[in-house]
């Protein structure tokens, strides 16, 4: 990569199953922004998965690592699928998107939920239910039962067997994603609504507790609410739209994000950022990648929906390369190809016409064209 101090360093990695497809339409975007509006970039390609591990032992090999390692922010588009079968349980746990996010304490997963007009028809929740959605879920990605110890399976005396996890969140761990939140929520609509099973859970109780005195000290301005995580899962297909800010911590927010997928047409759609503390530069690492997963059963067709990646790029505008005016352009440019009916199976009406993953990404950069140059007129 370039030395050049005012270039922002991002690697590119593809992985495995439909994540090398969508990446490539995510790649096509980013020289796009890098060609025709300048922004500063330079851009690093770099393999994850059984094909470097067939050719060196691991999944993250040392030249993913230390590109991953060297960036400002990475692309990412999916792992996991029927090749990790190929590769031991050892080799695929050392190079994991697990340890990836716990490496650079990537701990605020933001995940938009944008409900577009011209999926209204194919979305599986009604119109009505879909006007005027937009809001995020920010996830606590680094801690929570996805990483508590102790953990594991064993064999009891009387021959069964047992699983076991460990659900631990502490005070300062509560405190960086909910700020977070806050934070985010003064830019948009003020309004954060904290997730949790405070009735239930011991955890829970205390993230409800922490998250009511950080407001009280530092965030009274905003509107703060609590949901308890069933009755938030409701919600979101309820009334989407009462929704600003979600905050939560990691499982919850997994499921959660699945579930609001329907709000927006299709998993397909969604994008996110996983975001690090920031350092005494101001400067905080970052990961972008569609929420969706390696898709094994159309890996290799070349009919998946890009635009979760595509739209993962416009948050790298916005959180990291500084370019909110780009950031909002791509946005505009995907709901103009969508409008002008592009369309890949996931989101196709009856009847529609589907393209493939190579056709949206060249819809969405010829709707960038127009709309850059309207902007321009």
């Amino acid at each position: 990569m370039s030395n050049q101090s005012n270039m922002i360093k991002v690697a590119v990695v593809g992985g495995e199953g439909i994540g090398p497809e969508v990446t490539a339409q995510s790649r096509r975007v980013l020289d796009w922004f890098a060609a025709k509006r300048g922004v500063p970039m330079t851009l690093r390609e770099a393999q994850y998965g059984l094909i470097p591990y067939l050719a060196t032992g691991k999944v993250l090999p040392e030249d993913t690592a230390e590109a991953m390692d060297e960036a400002d922010a990475i692309l990412w588009g999916a792992t996991g699928g029927p090749e990790t079968r190929e590769v031991p349980a050892a080799a695929r746990k050392a190079g994991s998107l697990l340890g990836l996010r716990s490496k650079y304490d990537l701990y605020a997963n933001l995940r938009p939920i944008v409900a577009s007009p011209a999926l209204a028809a194919s979305a599986p929740l009604k119109a009505e239910v879909l006007d005027g959605v937009d809001f995020v879920i920010i996830r606590e990605l680094t801690s929570g039962i996805y990483f508590g110890e102790p953990r594991g399976i064993e064999t009891l005396p009387d021959g069964q067997r047992r699983g076991f996890n460990t659900e631990q969140y502490t005070t300062n761990q509560i405190r960086r994603v909910a700020r977070s939140a806050f934070e985010l929520a003064r830019t948009r609509r003020n309004k954060v609504c904290s997730v949790d099973k405070a009735n239930v859970l011991e955890t829970s109780v205390v993230w409800r507790e922490e998250v009511i005195k950080l407001h009280e000290e530092e965030f009274s301005d905003v509107e703060l609410t609590h949901l308890y995580v069933d009755n938030a899962a409701m919600q979101i297909v309820r009334e989407p739209r009462q929704f600003d800010v979600m905050v939560t911590g990691n499982i919850f927010g997994d499921i959660l994000s699945d579930c609001a997928a329907m709000a927006s047409g299709s998993l397909g759609m969604l994008p996110s950022a996983s975001l690090g503390p920031v350092d005494r530069y101001g400067r905080r690492k970052a990961l972008y990648e569609p929420v969706h997963g390696s898709a094994p059963d159309i890996a290799g067709k070349g009919i998946a929906n890009p635009l979760g990646s595509i739209l993962s790029v416009a948050m790298m505008l916005r959180l990291t390369l500084n370019r909110p005016e780009d950031a909002d352009l791509l946005e505009k440019a995907v709901q103009t190809a969508l409008a002008s009916g592009a369309r890949t199976a996931d989101i196709a009406e009856a009847g529609a016409k589907k393209l493939s993953t190579v056709e949206i990404g060249d819809a969405v950069l010829s709707a960038l064209d127009k709309v850059s140059a309207r902007e321009h007129a």
